[in-house]
């Protein structure tokens, strides 16, 4: 369950960076300026997605989540007006593109949110407490075999903190990487320096 809720995630977070690297190819679509105004606030955006998935305090994933929903709405404001006013086929791909970015931050915040439950918890502990009490019971010679029979109790211990650690995408051991969203965020970053760098015609 746990794994299986830790590739989802994975997979959204490349889902997520694809759809901004198609937007921002896409922004070239629209007219100058909102293409201009578009590619910087996709930026902003990208940098703040990368910050979700760091390890922060509650009250700095706030901030982020506020700041996100703020670049959402310039960012759906930027292609709306264009999109009003000029009904092409072009246009709507940039703005169908958009509502892909705006869809994937959707999809990545409930696959976060959707952790084991707490009755699957409570269950795996009366499971866990069970077995080692049969285990205790059935027992023979335990004084002679004491650390023998501490490696169940141990083992489901690792268990319980494996399931809990993959569980927790921003915190403990094993965590969600943004790897597809700084590679993207590299790939603009290199993008831009050239553009600045190659002499005007």
């Amino acid at each position: 369950m746990a794994i299986d809720r830790h590739d989802l995630r994975e997979t959204l977070e490349e889902g997520e960076a694809n759809a901004i690297g198609t937007e921002y190819l896409r922004a070239d679509l629209l007219p100058p300026k909102a293409n201009e105004a578009t590619k910087d606030l996709l930026k902003q955006y990208l940098d703040q997605r990368i910050l979700f998935y760091s390890k922060q305090d509650r009250e700095t994933i706030k901030e982020i989540r506020l700041k996100t929903d703020q670049l959402q709405n310039a960012l759906w404001n930027e292609v709306l007006p264009v999109a009003r006013i000029n009904q092409s086929p072009t246009i709507a791909l940039a703005v169908s593109g958009m509502n892909d970015v705006l869809n994937s931050q959707g999809y990545v915040q409930a696959a976060w949110w959707n952790r084991i439950p707490s009755t699957a918890w409570l269950l795996m502990a009366a499971i866990a407490i069970c077995a080692n009490l049969l285990v205790g019971f059935g027992a023979r010679n335990f004084q002679k075999n004491i650390a023998l029979f501490m490696i169940f109790p141990f083992v489901i211990a690792i268990s319980f903190f494996l399931i809990a650690d993959i569980d927790s995408p921003r915190g403990g051991v094993i965590r969600i990487e943004p790897r597809n969203l700084i590679t993207l965020k590299n790939a603009l970053n290199t993008q831009t320096k050239t553009e600045i760098s190659s002499p005007k015609q």
